[in-house]
């Protein structure tokens, strides 16, 4: 099912008591709704706790912010897909623009995590987009297009519908720049083309696209509005509750 969908993607923010502070205030806040999903992306101190706030909230989901391709070993400073489910993480994001770029993870290395957590039991959310200097020479889209290709299109179908993608303009994240709605959808459109050219027009109608990039209460209603913006990756704004469930309820078609 395609889901509308708010995930916030915490960082390296928030210490442990104020991680669980904010957790409780969104689901507090949050009211069921059909279709629609939030995801709370935190550090890894947050999670198992995070987890039990979230249990009285079927609506909300947990995410990890990463994970090793391994299932275990010695590879000091990680963290399992196995371990991850075991406290109950739902997601974990794989491949966002700041562990592409301080943390040289290639598109085949994001493969290889991406099927990891596949295999796990766990969902994806496989992060893709382009740098200024990439949008400025003309060439975004094909770029994006190579990173879904190297990074997911060898999936096998039933593997791929458990996918959920999202775009972040790098130069749009923590910029206060924002993609115009228009950008967002022409980059978003392409990317469902692209999903059905592989696995057929039914999937990738079904395929979530979540966008990423400076989203605030202030422009989420217009990008959401857009035909293939199916919610959003939300940085900033996710630290704060009164910033982040505005954001939620702008997935409501009556936002």
């Amino acid at each position: 099912m395609r889901y509308k969908i708010a995930a916030g993607n915490w960082k390296m923010n928030t210490n442990h008591e104020q991680g669980l502070d904010l957790a409780r205030a969104i689901v507090q806040g949050t009211e069921p709704q059909e279709g629609i999903k939030v995801i709370l992306g935190t550090p890894f101190i947050h999670l198992k706790d995070v987890v039990e706030i979230c249990k009285g909230n079927t609506q909300v989901g947990v995410a990890a912010q990463n994970c090793h391709q391994e299932e275990k070993g010695a590879f000091t400073g990680e963290i399992s897909v196995g371990m991850l489910k075991s406290i109950g993480v739902d997601y974990v994001i794989v491949g966002h623009s700041e562990r592409r770029q301080y943390f040289r993870e290639s598109n085949e290395l994001l493969a290889q995590k991406t099927k990891a957590v596949l295999a796990g039991g766990l969902k994806p959310i496989f992060c893709c987009g382009e740098s200024l200097e990439i949008r400025n020479e003309g060439w975004h889209v094909r770029y994006v297009k190579n990173q879904l290709k190297r990074g997911l299109f060898d999936l096998s179908e039933e593997d791929f519908k458990k996918i959920i993608i999202a775009y972040e303009p790098i130069w749009a994240i923590g910029t206060g720049v924002t993609a115009s709605p228009e950008q967002a959808q022409e980059i978003h459109k392409e990317i469902r083309t692209s999903i059905a050219e592989v696995y057929g027009t039914d999937v990738a109608q079904n395929t979530t696209i979540l966008y990423g990039g400076s989203v605030k209460p202030a422009n989420a209603n217009e990008l959401f509005s857009q035909p293939d913006v199916d919610g959003g990756l939300v940085g900033g704004a996710s630290l704060k509750a009164e910033t982040f469930l505005p954001i939620i309820e702008a997935l409501s078609p009556k936002a």
